[in-house]
Parts: structure tokens; C-alpha cells; sequence
């Protein structure tokens, strides 16, 4: 779609807007399961990634988050004091700071799989979507600039 110069700074012509909003709303209908589970949205990702693979370093998990440590950090503090994960530093290179599921926060995965599943529905119809592919395609081109 081509936008004119009179047209370029319009709300409705503006990419990040739209996906801005669309993010906000998807999230807003993830926060009342999550909040039943003690999780943020955040704090949700953050369960994905580990539960995918633990036993990663903070830097290993915010470049999978697109996180940067200082919002990364605090997040996994928070998580850690919910007994959810544990930091620890590698006995290799002390610099490094590896996270690791506790029990509680490998159990929390069923039970997130059962309450999450409630929007199995509008989770599908995304995820079936062209949208969904492009929109990967678009994160990786975005984080490659």
C-alpha cells in the first residue's frame, strides 16, 4: 500500500499501531488466566522459554525474549523470590548467570496448559492465520536491522 505524504502520519496508516494495539489486546485477554497462575504475561514468556529448555544463562534468555537484562533481570528476581526459577552463577565463568526451573515452576507447566487452554480458540484461528508466519518473519527481519 502505497501512503501519500498527507497520509503518512494518520493513525490508521501507522504498522506499529496497529500491531501495538493488537498486542495489547491479545495480552489483556491472557491476563485474567495468568493472574490466576501468579504470572504476568512477562513472567509467562519468560515460563515458555524454560520450559522449552532450563538450564539457560540470562543472556541466552533475553535474546530468545528480545529482553534486554535490565527489564530481564528484575523480572527474574521477582520469579525467583516466587519460587518459581533459581539464578545462579556458573562455576565456569562467574560473569554468567544460568536459570533454572525449580520444581514449583516445572509443576506450574500442566496446570498452565490447562488453564491457558481456555483460549485455545482464538490461540488456533492466529496461529492458523497467514498473519502468524508473518508476523514471525517480520520479528526476526526487525531484530536483524
Amino acid at each position: 500500500m502505497d501512503i501519500t505524504s498527507d497520509e503518512l502520519l494518520k493513525l490508521d496508516n501507522e504498522v506499529g499501531f496497529a500491531l501495538y494495539a493488537c498486542s495489547k489486546g491479545l495480552i489483556r485477554k491472557y491476563n485474567p488466566i495468568l493472574d490466576r497462575l501468579g504470572l504476568t504475561y512477562t513472567s509467562y514468556l519468560v515460563m515458555l522459554a524454560l520450559w522449552e529448555k532450563d538450564g539457560v544463562s540470562v543472556g541466552e534468555l533475553g535474546k530468545k525474549l528480545y529482553l534486554d537484562s535490565g527489564t530481564l533481570t528484575p523480572l527474574l528476581k521477582k520469579m525467583e523470590r516466587q519460587g518459581l526459577l533459581l539464578r545462579q552463577r556458573d562455576s565456569e565463568d562467574e560473569r554468567v548467570v544460568l536459570i533454572a526451573l525449580t520444581q514449583k515452576g516445572r509443576d506450574l507447566k500442566a496446570k498452565t496448559e490447562n488453564t491457558v487452554s481456555t483460549l485455545s480458540n482464538t490461540l488456533r484461528l492466529l496461529r492458523e492465520s497467514t498473519l502468524f508466519t508473518d508476523l514471525k518473519r517480520l520479528l526476526g527481519e526487525l531484530y536483524e536491522l
